[in-house]
């Protein structure tokens, strides 16, 4: 990355919120992805070099991470992605399980006849990942369904407070969405969801909603 260079230009400042937006975004998606787990430290130098970038920019990326909730600093030890505690979880969930259902309620509402076949193949797709073994694939697809729901919508408030709920729960539910029986499970909600958006039916599709990310909660604690 070069975007930290040629530090005279009047560009200098603007350059440098980008690259430190960059490497928020890399760091953002190796915790979300697992790469990080939760409660390890960063290592500035490790990441800084695997970034291609100096320490300052993974600094300040690592403060912005602390402020959205996904990592810790600890005073003398340094910045810890966040651990969080079953209640912790538990709560999300429930806030989640609020929000997806005003969600899922405005969008049978609003949906065109284009988002009700986007929606459609999302769950097609998720099934193709259960049939081929690739739980990676399904996860990614999963996200990006509720996304689209989200989207949809069109309650960009809604999606903001969904979505940034979202990445504080996202490490625990990679463990929630494993194994066969599980993934099978949460699909054939997701085609219920779809199906009352389909139909146009506000309130089924938003009890459907609700009571996915409620059976969600449900799939975790059976994993402990």
């Amino acid at each position: 990355m070069e975007l930290g260079q040629n530090i005279r230009k009047p560009t200098q400042k603007l350059q440098q919120r980008s690259l430190v937006q960059e490497v928020r975004d890399a760091l953002e998606g190796m915790i979300l992805r697992g790469e990080l787990p939760a409660g390890e430290r960063l290592n500035e130098i490790d990441l800084a070099q695997r970034l291609g970038v100096s320490r300052g920019p993974v600094r300040e990326a690592a403060r912005s991470l602390e402020r959205e909730g996904l990592v810790n600093a600890v005073a003398n030890q340094g910045v810890f992605v966040r651990m969080l505690s079953l209640d912790d979880v538990l709560e999300l969930y429930d806030l989640r399980a609020g929000i997806a259902g005003l969600l899922c309620a405005r969008a049978a509402g609003c949906a065109t006849p284009e988002d009700k076949r986007d929606l459609r193949a999302f769950v097609v797709r998720m099934d193709d990942a259960m049939r081929d073994g690739d739980e990676k694939r399904y996860f990614e697809l999963n996200l990006a369904f509720h996304d689209c729901v989200a989207l949809v919508s069109g309650a960009s408030r809604a999606k903001e407070l969904y979505t940034s709920l979202g990445k504080e729960v996202r490490l625990m539910r990679l463990r929630v969405l494993t194994g066969g029986t599980s993934l099978k499970v949460s699909n054939s909600e997701h085609d219920r969801i779809v199906t009352a958006i389909e139909r146009g039916e506000s309130d089924a599709a938003g009890k459907e909603g609700a009571q996915h990310h409620m059976n969600g909660k449900m799939r975790l604690l059976e994993t402990l």
